[in-house]
């Protein structure tokens, strides 16, 4: 990119560094501030995140002290939290003193237990960097205008959205496609801006501002006159100051990765945002300005020495991680140590396969204790497709694979005659037409009933009809979920509508069915009946939805996969491809789909039309358990969230319904929260245990002889749910910057793009406060995710050998490996595996 200065307006301002006129300095500052911004994804496909993703070549505490200085972020969990966790003797003496000895293992550790107690009174000796405009506002006039830093986050984030509304807007602003000069245009426009900033000459300096990106960043830079060698790290700055809008930029630009272009949202951002520092620098008195130019150099210089006095001070809180940590894995080590059930297990009638969500623990937990005859394992909610989905008379095409993997494989929805299971084209168009003119009708309700002047004349027009939907919200009914992809389908074409796989020869379809059932692990152990349960959450009036629903499918519900896959192993080809490669699914075998509603608990079948009397039969022993289980899991969990548990099972399960379908009902469910490990291994590990806070995914090294399985595993599954695991750790240590702020207080942006909390700031990304804090305290335990894996340790290290992000993951501090060795436990640090000091 190029950076040509404006001509200059004075002797003053004609100071051009030589660094400002070298554009490889420069355009390598922008990508490298820009490199370290993680996508934050839309509302309706809310892929968890590690916020803090392309940051982990670098030390955990490092990252800390880094995001510290630059804009005041915190990594670890605060201080007043952690007290009150020590005063409660949630963390004991003994698991400070582990927690010591543990950071002991890796450096040089000179803080005691009496230091870290002492310091929890009061904060971190770490002080932010300044940005230009926090030294150029004037505190003797906060109180008569707008301060100005916030001032410009509304402003720009305002124009975000602006910029961005593609679907939500009644009017749209129209301008440039640049972000950039769109915000330059908005800018200038705004004649109210300076007297909200108390500013008279701000439009005047505005109209200066360069017309293109590229040279505004040149332009800024001299202004500010800060030296070359900290221009990334002031640009990280700037746009953490915006972060949530970087994050969205960011998405947008993690889109255009399949295609190889780049996009440039993100390096726009910047610029407006750094142009923003030099029009206020431009419009204060010059004396003014020189003082505050000179103090942002001199700080700036010290950013590296201010960086090593953070880490220092930081030391505190990773003892405190560690030890909050421990207070997790005490309990935990104890329960995967404790012998297994005994007895034999006796070959199931029928396999349930789960998502390795946590939520599913407790479901798979009540089923097998309800009845012996069925056999529980967990897999990727995704089930091992790697599928886009287009459903019925839609023109959407959206990923339902983890956020970490793009799609390869058409899925979409085809009607079929009852009881077949090809596509029946005449009836399939029928449908389409039917349903695309419904869904236009359901388009003009919501587009009247948006309009403010119309709400009233639109009630009295529509009468009953309207106002049983707000009776709705006032007495929620007990109604099952119902899904959105069946919205405005005919209820006779609902139950043959089927998702299947579309351009795929049978070789492919054969390879994709081989490699799925063998990292199922059921490539030749199969039951009678193979139930594939899907997950997805039930909530109304919730714009963060979709972080109940599967993250293994771009925040979506799981049952559409759930049943392609089925359709595909059930296809007598397919199974004839298998049986020629050496994998043979007994004839009497049957595979079908099912989806299980993590808020209230029930588990509903599909395609039954398809299913043969015998697994009929199964099926139908099948929905008296999972009935049984379902209660039982309804009982656990209504403590939690201070529900009646002493109802009867008819009366709990319309209570647990009418929490779903309560418009005004903050916390549904408590989702993944609380989540604090993964195991990776075979049930035998895990069976009859409590590990309702473990992700659970089936694994067993014996047959898995060349390790792809456990590569697999490592570096899909593991990396996923580390992803879940920040996104629940950074929403609770720093609300601020990585949460969405209350539930209560939500506007939508553009439908789907995110959420200011109230009329402005910033972009709000993460996880709403409901979703973490049970109103007195943080219900989340924001502790670092413990992976433990049953496998040799020269297969797990030679995978790390092979996987850099692996060993940056282990050996930075970002995730907390054990593995098995026998029934006792071992714990990874940087390439050896010590004892277990729990």
């Amino acid at each position: 990119m190029s950076a040509i200065p404006a001509t200059p307006e004075s002797s003053e301002e004609a100071f051009v560094t030589p660094e400002v006129r070298n554009d490889g300095a420069l355009e390598a500052a922008v990508r490298g501030a820009c490199a370290r911004i993680m996508p934050a994804w839309p509302l309706d496909q809310a892929v968890a995140v590690n916020p803090h993703w392309r940051r982990i070549d670098q030390p955990i505490r490092q990252v800390a002290a880094r995001l510290a200085v630059l804009g005041d972020f915190h990594v670890f969990p605060q201080r007043d939290y952690i007290q009150r966790k020590w005063s409660a003797g949630e963390i004991t003496r003994a698991d400070l003193e582990a927690a010591l000895r543990a950071q002991a293992a890796h450096e040089a550790c000179h803080v005691t237990a009496e230091h870290c107690i002492a310091a929890l009174s009061g904060r971190p000796g770490v002080r932010r960097e300044p940005l230009l405009v926090d030294l150029l506002d004037d505190a003797a006039q906060e109180n008569q205008r707008w301060p100005w830093r916030e001032a410009i986050v509304f402003q720009l984030s305002q124009a975000c959205a602006a910029y961005f509304d593609r679907h939500q807007a009644d009017w749209r602003a129209s301008g440039s496609p640049s972000l950039y000069s769109f915000w330059r245009e908005s800018m200038i426009g705004d004649h109210g801006q300076s007297s909200r900033m108390g500013l008279p000459g701000l439009i005047a300096q505005m109209r200066q501002m360069p017309s293109r990106a590229e040279d505004a960043l040149g332009w800024a830079l001299e202004a500010l006159r800060i030296e070359a060698p900290v221009w990334q790290a002031y640009f990280e700055a700037l746009l953490l100051s915006i972060n949530g809008w970087a994050a969205w930029c960011a998405y947008v630009g993690w889109q255009k990765v399949p295609t190889g272009r780049e996009d440039p949202r993100l390096s726009d951002l910047l610029a407006c945002r750094i142009a923003w520092e030099a029009v206020l620098a431009r419009t204060v008195p010059p004396a003014a300005r020189r003082s505050a130019c000179a103090a942002l150099s001199a700080a700036w210089q010290d950013f590296d020495q201010r960086v090593a006095e953070a880490d220092a001070a930081l030391v505190v809180d990773e003892v405190w991680q560690r030890a909050l940590e421990i207070s997790f894995q005490r309990e935990f080590a104890h329960t995967l140590r404790s012998p297994a059930p005994s007895g034999t297990p006796q070959p199931p009638e029928v396999q349930a396969v789960f998502c390795i969500d946590t939520r599913s623990e407790l479901m798979r937990r009540a089923l097998e204790a309800c009845w012996s005859g069925v056999e529980t394992h967990a897999f990727a909610g995704f089930f091992g497709l790697p599928v886009h989905y287009n459903p019925l008379g839609t023109e959407v095409r959206r990923p339902q694979l983890p956020g970490i993997a793009y799609p390869s494989v058409a899925m979409k929805d085809v009607v079929t005659a009852p009881g077949q299971a090809c596509a029946d084209e005449a009836q399939s168009a029928r449908a389409v037409a039917v349903r695309r003119r419904r869904l236009a009708r359901i388009d003009q309700w919501l587009g009247a009933v948006r309009w403010p002047n119309t709400t009233f004349s639109f009630v009295e027009a529509f009468g009953i009809g309207y106002l049983g939907k707000i009776a709705q919200w006032i007495r929620p009914p007990a109604t099952p979920r119902v899904a959105a992809d069946r919205l405005g389908m005919p209820a006779a074409v609902q139950a043959h509508c089927r998702p299947m796989m579309t351009g795929l020869d049978d070789g492919a379809r054969v390879e994709l069915a081989a490699g799925i059932l063998h990292a199922m692990g059921l490539d030749d152990r199969l039951a009678p009946l193979v139930i594939l349960c899907g997950h997805a959450g039930h909530s109304t009036n919730n714009a963060h939805a979709s972080t109940l629903d599967c993250g293994a499918c771009h925040g979506r519900p799981g049952d559409a996969n759930a049943r392609a896959l089925a359709h595909l192993l059930n296809d007598p080809q397919v199974r004839e491809g298998l049986r020629a490669q050496g994998l043979h699914i007994p004839d009497g075998t049957v595979f079908m789909g099912a989806l299980h509603n993590t808020t209230t608990d029930e588990v509903t079948g599909f395609d039954l039309d398809l299913l043969p009397e015998s697994a009929r039969e199964r099926w139908e022993t099948m929905e008296r358990v999972f009935a049984q289980a379902g209660d039982r899991v309804r009982r656990e969990r209504a403590p939690k969230l201070s529900m009646n548990v002493d109802l009867d099972p008819a009366g709990l399960l319309k209570a647990f319904r009418r929490r779903a379908n309560d418009g005004s009902q903050t916390r549904p469910e408590w989702g993944l929260s609380r989540n604090a490990a993964f195991v990776i291994g075979p049930r035998d590990r895990s069976r009859g245990r409590v590990l309702d806070r473990a992700y659970l995914h089936d694994y067993d090294a014996r047959f898995d002889a060349d390790g792809k399985v456990l590569e697999a595993l490592m570096t899909g599954p593991m990396v996923v749910t580390h992803w879940l695991s920040w996104q629940y750790h950074a929403s609770t240590c720093d609300p601020v910057h990585f949460g969405a702020g209350s539930k209560v207080l939500h506007n939508v942006v553009d439908g789907h793009v995110g959420v200011f909390e109230g009329n402005g700031g910033d972009l709000r990304i993460g996880l709403p406060r409901q979703s973490l804090h049970d109103g007195e305290d943080w219900y989340h335990q924001p502790v670092r995710l413990t992976v433990v894996i049953d496998a040799p340790a020269a297969a797990i290290e030679s995978i790390i050998a092979r996987h850099a992000v692996l060993g940056q993951l282990c050996d930075n501090g970002w995730l907390l490996l054990w593995r098995y060795e026998g029934d006792d436990l071992r714990r990874y640090e940087r390439g050896r595996w010590l004892p277990l000091d729990v």
